[in-house]
């Protein structure tokens, strides 16, 4: 197995790794530090909106379906609080997300159903 340019290996869950604007290789947990670092000091991220399974926290053993960003390899996860479904005039469908990343208030808005990019920002405080 390579060495990346982040100094790890490959990442062992499906093998792989994730490339930045300058052409260098990161494992995804690397990914992910990247990603929660722009977070922390860029207004605004793109990110992969999707249907995520949790555990009851009633304890009932029943799981149930929320939604939640991630980024590409999935190695970031954030919980979405709220999610509102719109309409769009050329997508058809609007979907608005906010959630909370490290205290901040974020807003996040992916259009149509035929994707699962979502444009988030970070709102003024």
């Amino acid at each position: 197995m390579d060495i990346l340019d982040c100094g790890h290996p490959e990442s062992e869950h499906n093998r792989g790794y994730g490339i930045d604007l300058n052409g260098k290789k990161h494992c995804y947990d690397c990914c992910a530090k990247a990603d929660r670092e722009r977070m922390r000091t860029d207004d605004n991220i793109d990110l992969y909106l999707v249907d995520a399974k949790h555990e009851s926290p009633m304890k009932t053993g029943s799981p149930f379906w929320t939604h939640e960003l991630t980024n590409w390899p999935g190695s970031l996860s954030i919980q979405v609080r709220r999610i509102k479904t719109g309409h769009h005039n050329i997508a058809g469908k609007r979907y608005d997300v906010w959630f909370t990343f490290e205290g901040h208030e974020w807003h996040g808005v992916q259009y149509g159903d035929n994707t699962q990019i979502c444009h988030c920002r970070k709102l003024k405080q």
